[in-house]
């Protein structure tokens, strides 16, 4: 019985030593991806540090006053000057949609005379 009894707890202990093995290696290649997934993190961020940089000189005021210089015959633009732009009350806004009667009210002509007076 006591024989027995190593037994099975040799079995468990190996067992347990097999399970531990297998963790090790699946937390190892996890930390691997990890590390991955850092790199490239980092390295998106330096391209999008690149392109913000890219898109800033492109975007110079300088720059896109002559290329609208240049295409002013294609593309007809005009500098922005404070009378190109209107005040508030300048401003026509659309007149709310008449709605339509839902809910008649019959009137009956023996009520008023011909001029339209009750009677």
């Amino acid at each position: 019985m006591r024989g027995l009894l190593y037994v099975f707890a040799a079995l468990g202990v190996m067992g347990l030593g097999f399970w531990a093995y297998q963790e090790n290696y699946k937390t190892q290649a996890a930390i691997a991806d990890v590390r991955e997934l850092y790199n490239g993190i980092g390295a998106a961020h330096e391209r999008l540090n690149v392109l913000q940089a890219e898109w800033a000189y492109l975007n110079r005021p300088d720059r896109l006053a002559d290329l609208a210089d240049l295409n002013f015959d294609r593309l007809g633009l005009l500098p922005l000057m404070p009378s190109a732009f209107g005040r508030v009350d300048q401003i026509i806004y659309p007149l709310p949609p008449i709605k339509p009667i839902t809910d008649p009210i019959a009137l009956s002509s023996d009520m008023f005379d011909a001029s339209g007076n009750d009677l």
